[in-house]
C-alpha cells in the first residue's frame, strides 16, 4: 500500500495541472449535473417492517382520508368570549371553507363537526380545526402550507388568534447557516498556527472545500432519483470537511518536516503521501466502515445519511491523496519551512541538539506515571459518563420548535387549553372485517381502551367507507415525548391479542408518535448488533495495520470511554437543562433518536483517524528501533502536534453548528465536538501512551498463525523505504539491464545459493543448473515470482517493488518439450497472437504484414542456423508439426516479435548433435541487438555463433560453497 501510494503521489506531483484539471472538471460536471437533474431533498422518517408503519399503509390502501399527512388549526377567542359565539364560529367556518379549496386538502373537520370529537376546551375559549391533506408530509409542498397560513387572515380580521400546528409544521430540515462560516474560520486560524505560513495554511482548506463541493453535488444528484432528507448533506458537509482537512493536514505536515530535513520536493511529497498517506487511506476506511455500518439499523433514512456521509470520506481519502500531492507541486520549495523559523525547528527537534517539543514533553511526563494517567482519564470520562444511564430517545415535535413560531405556538395553546396528549394522538386501526355488529364492536373496544392508565380521551370508532378498517383515536393525558406515552402504547400492543380474541377484530397502533416510538425501539434494538459489527471489522483492519492484537482493543475500550462520556454530556445539556442557556437549549427532553447510533458511528470512525495517526508513528519507529519505549515516546512526538491541530480544528467545525443550529442538529453536532475532544485529548493523548508504555514489547505481539492469516499493510512504510533503497541501487546500475546481489530464489525448501551479476544489455545469458532453479531464476527476474532475498533489477526497476513494470518489458517463452504447443495453432497465427499487443487492433492488414516479415527472417534464421529444416516454413504450417529445432527457434521469434527489452526462453537441450548451438545462433541472429536474451538451459553447447556478449549463470543449491563464484562472461562471443 505505501509503495502505491508513493507512486500515485509522485505521479500527481508530476503532473500537477492534469490532476487538478480533472478535479476541477469532476467538480464542475457533478455540479452541473445537480443542477441539471433538479433534486430536491425531502423529509422522510418511514421505517418499513415496524407496526406503526404496515398500518400507514393499509390506512393508505383502504383508508385514504385519514392515512395522508394532517395539520392543525388553533383559533382562540379573545380574553371573555368564546368560539361559540355567533362572530367567531362564522369566520372559523369560513376559514374551513376556504382550506377545502386549497389544492392538496382532502378534508377539513371544524370543532363543531360530529365528528370532531373534544375540539373545544371546557372553557369554550379555543377551538381546534383539523386538516386532512391527500398525501404524506413529503407530498407537501411549501406553496400548500402558504396557502394554508394565508387563511389566518379571515379569523384575524374578526379578532381570533390562529395559530398552525401539526406534523406538516415540524421543521427537520437543516441548512447551512452563516456561523458554519467560523468553524471553517477558526480551522483555518489553527493551521496558521500549525504551519506558521499561509500557503501552507491554505492547501488544506481549499483540498477540502473542493471534496466538499463534489461531495454535495453528487447527494443533491442522489436526491433527484430517491429520498434524501437534508440531514444527509449537512452530515457529508461536516464530516467531509472535517476529515478532508484533517487528512491533508496530516500529508502536508510529514512534507514540510521532510522539506527542512533537506528531502527534495517531488521526492518528498511522494514519501509523504507513500507513509502519512496509508495512515489517512487506513483511517478513512475505517471511519466509511463505521458510517456504512449504519446499513445494518434497517432505516431508510438513516441508510441515505450513512452512505452520504461514507461518500464525503472516499472522496476526501481521494483529494489528499491527488489533489493535494499535486498543489504541492505546484508549490514547489517554497513550501520548505525557512531555517530559524519555529516551523523549522519543530521540524528538525528530534535531531541531534534540538529543542525537546511540548509533545515529547507531555509524552514523557505520562510516561513516568502511566498508572496515574490511566486511572485519571478512567475516573474522568467515567464521571462525565453518569448522565448517559438515563438517556430518554424520541422523534421531535412541536415542543421543540424554535419559541415564537407557529407550530410552537400551537404546540403551547394546545398543551394548555386540553393537554400535552392533544398535540401527539395515537391512531388505533381496527381491521372490522370478520365482524358482524361493527359499530357495537368498536364501542367495546373504545371502553378498554379508555381503561388503560394515560389515556385522556377516546373517540368514538370511524368505518371507512368500505366497511374494511376503522380508526379510533387515542388521546393520552401525557406530551408527546413522554415515557408515560411510550408505556401507553406498549400497553395497547399487548391488549391487541385479547381484543382479537373477544371480538375477533386485529387492531395496530399507528400515528405520527407511534412512529417516533417505532424508530426509538428500533434504534435502541440496533445498537447492539451495529457496535459488534462495526467495532469487530475495525479491529480486524487495526490488526492488519497495526500487526497487534491489544493495540485495536485498547483502541476500540477507549472509545467506548469517549463515546459514553459525550452522551453523558449530551443528556446532561438537552435532556437534564444542565448549562442550557449556553448552548441556545429552550425545553430541554427527550434526544433525538437517532443521535445515539449516528454519533457513534461518526465519533467511532474519526477517533481511530487519531489512533492510526499517532500509533502508526509508533509502529514506524518500533519496526525501526525494536525499543517499545522510545517508540512511543518519538512516534507521539512525530505525530502530537498534527493530531492537536486535527482535533481543534474538527471540534470548530462540528462546534459551529451548536450556536445558531436547529433543536435537532444542536445534540448531534455538540456531541461530536466534545466526543473529539475527550477522545483525541483524554484517551489517544493521555491514556493511549500510558497504555502502550505499560504494556511495552507486549503491544506489539500477535500469534504467528494469526500473522500469516492477516496481509501485511505495511502502514509504517517499511516495503516503501526497501523500495527507495532499491530504487537508489538501481539507478547505480543503470549500465546493466539486468543486476543482482546476493539474490536467492526457489522455495524456502529449495532455494539456490545467493546470486550475484551483471548483465549488460543486448547480451546472450545462459542459465544452467537444476532445472527447478533455473525456472525460478527466469520467472523471478521476469517479474512473476517474488525473490526469497537479495535484490535484482531489470531494465531499471528493482524487484519485487516494481514487478508489474518489469512484467511489462520481459516475454517469455517455453522453447522445448512436449507442452511448448498445446494445440495445432499455426506459426502465423502465433506471430498475429503476439503482435497484437504491439499493434493495434483496426490495423489488422498492417499486422498481416508484420506476420509475414517476421515469418521471411524465421526462415533466413533456420537457413544460416546449420542445422534448419529442409522445407521453407509459412504462415500456415502447424508450429506442433515442426522438428523440435525449429519449433524452439519458431517459439523464440514469437516472443521476440513481441519487442521486449529482455527474452526469457526455457530451453531444455540439447538435442541432436549441434542442436543447441544451433538454437542459440539462430535466437541470436533473430533477436535485435538491444535485446537482452536469457536461455536456461540444461548444458551450455560449445561454441555459439554470434557477435553478443555471452553471460553464462550457473545456479548451485544452497550449501554448495560453489555458488561462491557463480558465473563467468566473455566479452568477445565465445562461451567461458
Amino acid at each position: 500500500m505505501a509503495t502505491l501510494l508513493y507512486r500515485l503521489g509522485r505521479f500527481s506531483f508530476r503532473n500537477a495541472w492534469k490532476v487538478i484539471g480533472v478535479w476541477i472538471l469532476l467538480l464542475c460536471g457533478i455540479l452541473g449535473g445537480s443542477v441539471a437533474l433538479g433534486g430536491q431533498l425531502q423529509e422522510s422518517f418511514a421505517i418499513p417492517g415496524t407496526e406503526s408503519q404496515n398500518a400507514l399503509d393499509r390506512l393508505d390502501a383502504v383508508f385514504p382520508q385519514v392515512a395522508g399527512a394532517s395539520a392543525e388549526v388553533v383559533a382562540v377567542a379573545p380574553d371573555g368570549a368564546t368560539v361559540n359565539d355567533q362572530k367567531y364560529t362564522d369566520a372559523i367556518t369560513r376559514m374551513a371553507a376556504s382550506i377545502e379549496k386549497i389544492d392538496g386538502v382532502d378534508s377539513v373537520v371544524t370543532p363543531f363537526s360530529q365528528y370532531a370529537g373534544k375540539a373545544i376546551t371546557s372553557a369554550g375559549n379555543m377551538a381546534i380545526t383539523r386538516v386532512q391533506f391527500d398525501g404524506p408530509s413529503t407530498e407537501v409542498t411549501p406553496r400548500m402550507l402558504t396557502a394554508l397560513k394565508d387563511t389566518a387572515s379571515i379569523g384575524e380580521d374578526a379578532g381570533l388568534r390562529v395559530e398552525y400546528g401539526g406534523q406538516v409544521f415540524q421543521d427537520h430540515t437543516f441548512g447551512i447557516t452563516p456561523t458554519e462560516i467560523f468553524g471553517v474560520l477558526f480551522a483555518g486560524i489553527v493551521l496558521l498556527i500549525t504551519f506558521g505560513a499561509l500557503l501552507p495554511a491554505g492547501l488544506p482548506l481549499l483540498s477540502a472545500l473542493i471534496g466538499v463541493g463534489v461531495v454535495m453535488g453528487g447527494i443533491t444528484s442522489v436526491a433527484a432519483f430517491t429520498t434524501v432528507s437534508s440531514t444527509a448533506p449537512l452530515l457529508a458537509l461536516m464530516i467531509g470537511l472535517a476529515v478532508g482537512i484533517d487528512y491533508a493536514l496530516f500529508i502536508l505536515s510529514r512534507h514540510r518536516t521532510q522539506l527542512a530535513q533537506g528531502e527534495q520536493p517531488q521526492e518528498s511529497a511522494a514519501i509523504a503521501v507513500g507513509t502519512a498517506g496509508s495512515a489517512v487511506v487506513f483511517a478513512g476506511v475505517t471511519v466509511i466502515i463505521a458510517l456504512l455500518g449504519l446499513l445494518v439499523v434497517g432505516i431508510p433514512f438513516l441508510s441515505v445519511m450513512g452512505v452520504g456521509a461514507a461518500f464525503a470520506v472516499l472522496v476526501a481519502i481521494g483529494v489528499a491523496t491527488t489533489l493535494l500531492p499535486a498543489l504541492l507541486g505546484l508549490a514547489g520549495t517554497r513550501l520548505t519551512p525557512k531555517p530559524g523559523s519555529r516551523a523549522h525547528r519543530r521540524a528538525i527537534a528530534h535531531a541531534e541538539g534540538g529543542t525537546p517539543s511540548m509533545g515529547l514533553r507531555w509524552v514523557t511526563g505520562v510516561m513516568k506515571r502511566p498508572i496515574i494517567a490511566v486511572l485519571a482519564v478512567v475516573a474522568l470520562l467515567g464521571t462525565l459518563a453518569i448522565p448517559a444511564l438515563s438517556l430518554d430517545l424520541n422523534l421531535p415535535d412541536g415542543g421543540s420548535e424554535p419559541s415564537g413560531s407557529t407550530q410552537r405556538e400551537a404546540y403551547d395553546l394546545v398543551s394548555e387549553g386540553f393537554g400535552a396528549g392533544y398535540n401527539g394522538p395515537l391512531v388505533i386501526a381496527v381491521d372490522i372485517t370478520q365482524t358482524t355488529d361493527i359499530q357495537q364492536d368498536l364501542d367495546g373496544i373504545g371502553d378498554r381502551l379508555r381503561a388503560l392508565d394515560d389515556v385522556s380521551y377516546v373517540s368514538q370508532g370511524l368505518p371507512d367507507p368500505g366497511l374494511d378498517t376503522a380508526i379510533i383515536q387515542v388521546i393520552p393525558s401525557s406530551a408527546p415525548n413522554a415515557i408515560e406515552t411510550k408505556s401507553l402504547v406498549n400497553s395497547i400492543r399487548e391488549l391487541a391479542p385479547d381484543i382479537k380474541r373477544t371480538y375477533g377484530t386485529p387492531i395496530w397502533v399507528t400515528g405520527a408518535t407511534a412512529v417516533g416510538i417505532d424508530i426509538s425501539n428500533r434504534l435502541t434494538a440496533a445498537l447492539a448488533p451495529f457496535g459488534l459489527i462495526v467495532v469487530g471489522l475495525s479491529i480486524l483492519l487495526l490488526m492488519m495495520v497495526f500487526r497487534s492484537v491489544l493495540v485495536p482493543v485498547k483502541a476500540a475500550l477507549g472509545f467506548l470511554l469517549s463515546v459514553v462520556a459525550s452522551f453523558g454530556v449530551v443528556v446532561a445539556i438537552f435532556q437534564w437543562g444542565f448549562l442550557a442557556d449556553i448552548v441556545g437549549v429552550e425545553n430541554p427532553g427527550p434526544i433525538l433518536s437517532f443521535m445515539p447510533i449516528l454519533l457513534m458511528a461518526v465519533l467511532f470512525g474519526l477517533a481511530m483517524d487519531y489512533e492510526v495517526f499517532l500509533v502508526s508513528g509508533m509502529r514506524e519507529e518500533f519496526v525501526k528501533t525494536h525499543d517499545a519505549r522510545r517508540a512511543v515516546s518519538r512516534g507521539f512526538a512525530n505525530g502530537s502536534r498534527v493530531v492537536t491541530a486535527a482535533a481543534l480544528i474538527m471540534f470548530f467545525v462540528f462546534f459551529a453548528f451548536v450556536p445558531e443550529g436547529s433543536g435537532t442538529i444542536k445534540p448531534i453536532a455538540l456531541g461530536l465536538a466534545v466526543g473529539i475532544a475527550f477522545d483525541a485529548f483524554l484517551v489517544r493523548m493521555t491514556l493511549v501512551p500510558a497504555v502502550m508504555t505499560l504494556l511495552g514489547r507486549t503491544a506489539w505481539w500477535m500469534p504467528r498463525w494469526l500473522g500469516r492469516m492477516l496481509p501485511n499493510m505495511d502502514i509504517e512504510g517499511e516495503d516503501l523505504r526497501n523500495h527507495r533503497a532499491a530504487v537508489l541501487w538501481s539507478q547505480e546500475r543503470a549500465t546493466s539491464v539486468i543486476s543482482a546481489e546476493n539474490l536467492v530464489v526457489g522455495s524456502d525448501g529449495n532455494r539456490t545459493a545467493p546470486i550475484s551479476v551483471d548483465i549488460p544489455a543486448g547480451a546472450l545469458v545462459l542459465v544452467t543448473g537444476r532445472r527447478a532453479d533455473r525456472r525460478a531464476f527466469i520467472w523471478t527476474l521476469a517479474g512473476r515470482l517474488l525473490p526469497i532475498a537479495g535484490r535484482a533489477q531489470v531494465g531499471g526497476h528493482p524487484l519485487p517493488s516494481e514487478s508489474e513494470r518489469v512484467a511489462r518489458i520481459v516475454a517469455v517463452a517455453q522453447t522445448s518439450g512436449a507442452n511448448s504447443v498445446s494445440s495445432a495453432l499455426t506459426v502465423g497465427e502465433m506471430f498475429d497472437a503476439r503482435l497484437q499487443i504491439t499493434v493495434p487492433w483496426h490495423r489488422v492488414s498492417a499486422r498481416r504484414a508484420v506476420v509475414r516479415r517476421w515469418v521471411s527472417r524465421l526462415n533466413d534464421a533456420l537457413a544460416h542456423s546449420g542445422a534448419g529444416d529442409a522445407r521453407v516454413l509459412d504462415a500456415s504450417t502447424e508450429v506442433a508439426h515442426l522438428r523440435s529445432l525449429d519449433r524452439a527457434v519458431t517459439l523464440a521469434a514469437v516472443g521476440i516479435a513481441e519487442g521486449p527489452a529482455v527474452l526469457m526462453l526455457e530451453q531444455d537441450g540439447p538435442g541432436a548433435d549441434g542442436e543447441e548451438a544451433a538454437f542459440l545462433g539462430a535466437v541470436s541472429r533473430l533477436a535485435p541487438a538491444n535485446i537482452t536474451v536469457v536461455v536456461a538451459t540444461n548444458a551450455a553447447p560449445d561454441g555459439v555463433d554470434g557477435e553478443r556478449p555471452v553471460v553464462v549463470v550457473n545456479l548451485v543449491a544452497d550449501g554448495d560453497e560453489t555458488a561462491r563464484s557463480p558465473y563467468s562472461s566473455n566479452l568477445e562471443g565465445a562461451l567461458s
